[in-house]
């Protein structure tokens, strides 16, 4: 039987670059810890199952340069494995104090495990380089890996066209260095896009991208397919847009899978359960937080929490699995009779959903795939840049300025609490711009305008803006983009007269390392305000 649709499952993983070398212990940089052990390991494992098993099946995920920047950091690397020497030492503890408590244990047996299994694939099946472990499973067909900007640069809100052509062409660039070819797609960071933005991707090569549901389906002419095939832009870019029910099933916080009273709790952590002084030297910073072991289930609303079932919990993800197979069905056997085409349901996530916020997320993604591959035939598991292969043919229409997050519009990331930061990014830009004019051979010049361009770059993270809103990491978000702002303008100034501190240049270097090889010269090769007036 010849399959209706496809489907399209979408992980984009992202963090911002967190690197704190002045800190033996930094709070921020457990981000990446944690995504490592509960997210990016699992889905390696994962993709190294369905290979051994010749599972059929790829699916899409981006990789930013900030977060396998950091996975590639010598530094942040070995941090992370004394991360894993602490929380090994920390189960080792747990099992002792548990052993008397017959349904907390076996669970002081599964960390254990974890913890010592995730230390050995690191050094001994990934060799420290999660990276270039992807980039083998991309090899193999199980996953299409897609660029992504250079700090996850949010696109709408840059006036300058030559910080938004930097933004792309880095991200790009240091795609080709990694994987050794050209981006078949490219995530927009927070599915951000605005008039002329594709220009920039049509210039560096990008065939498709993905945008919220609005993106697509309020774009001029109205899209024939609705978001269930693409539009392509008139710079020749195809668009996807996200279908909201798969998305709702998995993002919904009173209706998504996640929420399952059978799922592992986030929230209850033995970082607060247990008494401050046992858990301490476990702590990042030292104060109370998360330790990633965690014994209790969701229970219920406004219920005393029960201790967690890991095979009740992997039996629901399994039931999760087939039903959002079965939901996907229906959904493609219904678009069938309202078009001429297989239609694409394209289904986006953060990989940090998966595994770190929702712990089964990684084993209800491997039951999916599983069972799409064996359990019915309606559908194909496939990716955005195969659909274009199939159907290279496809309606013209200027997508809709959109992002994904509250009502869809900006709202995140130009709010009354974070409108300060686009200012000073707009300052910032437009005089890298006229930095990137200058001619010199002086490698200390050079070296200078380099910096200046990743403080920019840096200062551009979407992150930042996000976290303030979030009123989560306040002061850490804020910090950021003012240092980053502070560092810009000490190198302007340098440069300009040309007495670089080369002691104090070389400090920043060591700590804002990323893109070693960046050419100050990416700000002279944007496209030019005429060029996108006339896509207007």
């Amino acid at each position: 039987m010849k399959p209706k649709g496809m489907l399209a499952l979408v992980l984009h993983a992202h963090l911002p670059y967190v690197r704190h070398p002045e800190y033996p212990n930094s709070i921020e940089e457990h981000w990446l810890f944690e995504a490592m052990t509960e997210t990016y390991i699992p889905l390696l494992q994962m993709f190294g199952r369905l290979d051994r098993d010749g599972v059929p099946g790829k699916i899409t995920m981006s990789l930013t340069p900030t977060l396998g920047s950091m996975l590639q950091d010598e530094l942040l690397m070995n941090r992370y494995d004394q991360y894993l020497d602490r929380m090994i030492e920390l189960a080792q503890k747990e099992l002792e104090r548990t052993r008397w408590q017959a349904e907390i244990f076996p669970l002081a047996q599964m960390y254990y495990a974890l913890y010592k299994d995730t230390k050995h694939a690191f050094a001994n099946e990934y060799h420290r380089n999660l990276v270039k472990a992807f980039g083998l499973y991309q090899a193999k067909g199980k996953v299409e890996i897609i660029a992504s900007c250079a700090t996850h640069g949010f696109l709408p809100l840059m006036d300058q066209p030559q910080a938004i052509d930097a933004q792309i062409g880095v991200g790009v660039e240091w795609y080709r260095r990694q994987f050794r070819q050209d981006p078949v797609g490219f995530w927009l960071p927070e599915c951000g896009y605005a008039l002329g933005v594709d220009k920039a991707l049509q210039k560096h090569g990008v065939r498709y991208v993905i945008t919220d549901t609005h993106g697509v389906l309020h774009s001029i002419p109205k899209p024939r397919y609705s978001v269930y095939a693409p539009i392509y832009s008139p710079t020749g870019v195809g668009f996807f847009g996200r279908d909201m029910e798969s998305s709702k099933q998995v993002w919904s916080a009173t209706e998504g899978y996640p929420g399952d009273f059978e799922y592992r709790d986030f929230y209850r952590d033995i970082g607060y359960d247990c008494e401050f002084d046992y858990v301490k030297p476990y702590l990042p910073g030292g104060v109370r937080g998360n330790t990633g072991i965690k014994y209790h289930r969701i229970t219920g609303k406004d219920m005393e929490k029960q201790p967690y079932s890991p095979h009740a919990a992997r039996e629901k993800a399994a039931q999760h699995g087939g039903n959002f197979m079965f939901n996907r069905e229906k959904q493609i056997e219904f678009l069938c009779n309202h078009m001429d085409r297989e239609p694409i349901i394209v289904a986006p996530y953060d990989a940090e959903l998966l595994g770190h916020w929702w712990f089964e997320g990684p084993q209800w993604l491997e039951f999916l795939i599983r069972k799409l591959a064996y359990d019915q035939q309606i559908i194909t598991l496939g990716t955005p840049g195969e659909y274009l292969d199939q159907y290279p043919q496809n309606q013209v229409a200027q997508p809709s300025m959109s992002t994904w997050g509250n009502n869809g519009y900006n709202e995140v990331w130009l709010d009354d609490c974070n409108d300060w930061i686009y200012q000073h990014l707009s300052l910032i830009a437009a005089e890298m711009v006229q930095l990137g004019t200058i001619e010199t051979t002086n490698q200390l010049m050079q070296r200078a305008l380099a910096q200046a361009v990743r403080e920019v770059l840096l200062a551009q993270s979407s992150d930042w803006a996000f976290i303030i809103k979030a009123g989560t990491m306040v002061d850490y978000a804020t910090y950021r983009t003012k240092v980053h702002v502070a560092r810009f303008w000490q190198l302007h100034d340098q440069i300009r007269k040309e007495a670089i501190d080369e002691k104090q240049l070389a400090e920043i270097e060591r700590q804002d390392n990323i893109f070693p090889d960046l050419d100050y010269r990416v700000y002279r090769q944007g496209i030019t305000l005429e060029a996108i007036a006339q896509i207007s």
